[in-house]
């Protein structure tokens, strides 16, 4: 993946407030991230998964937006109908796509420790739905994220292919979550996140 700047050549648009700085609105925004009926396992306190704290300190400027954004972004990481390895093959996408350094940093570790994916396939994803070595439904999720960012619509056939696969529910995951780490991603871009020492590695 072609990385993007680290941060803008002044630095960071929005810079992080340390975590002695936060409101405490943004302890209750980091507590909605959490769903009432998760299907994927929820990190417990003090996991070695990267804490991604320059991202949550520019967001502990705003604790209102996140919270709400984290009731969303929760079902999409915890109690989406997708497995873990369907949603970090179409995040580790977008990023790749969008040439968003810090999300795709902090991807590929899930992507390794949490759905045992490869090194070899983490770097094939920027090689995108046409490289060899995907099954048909990895390929036709691939397929969707470039044709969402491209277009805002899963073609035709790509749609069919997944609908063999994919439940009505999953296929609405798909979308809702492209959509979201699109955001994301541009989130990260726009603001010019600086990447933490725990993803630099």
């Amino acid at each position: 993946m072609t990385t993007t700047p680290e941060a803008g050549p002044t630095g960071p648009r929005i810079a992080p407030l340390p975590v002695r700085q936060w409101p405490p609105q943004m302890h209750e925004a980091l507590a909605a991230l959490t769903p009432a009926a998760p299907r994927h396992p929820v990190p417990e306190k003090g996991a070695k998964r990267p804490k991604g704290l320059n991202a949550l300190g520019v967001l502990a400027h705003y604790p209102e937006l996140t919270r709400a954004f984290n009731v969303f972004n929760g079902h999409l990481l915890f109690a989406t109908t997708l497995t873990i390895r369907q949603r970090e093959l179409l995040i580790l996408r977008i990023s790749a796509v969008r040439e968003a350094t810090y999300e795709w940093r902090q991807h590929v570790w899930i992507a390794r420790h949490e759905a045992g994916m490869t090194d070899e396939e983490i770097e094939r994803i920027g090689e995108g739905p046409e490289a060899a070595g995907w099954s048909e439904e990895e390929r036709f999720l691939l397929r969707a994220v470039d044709e969402l960012i491209a277009d805002a619509r899963i073609a035709d056939a790509t749609w069919r292919g997944l609908a063999k696969e994919l439940d009505e529910r999953q296929l609405m995951d798909v979308v809702f979550s492209v959509g979201a780490y699109d955001t994301i991603a541009m989130v990260f871009r726009t603001f010019d996140v600086v990447l933490d020492d725990d993803l630099k590695a």
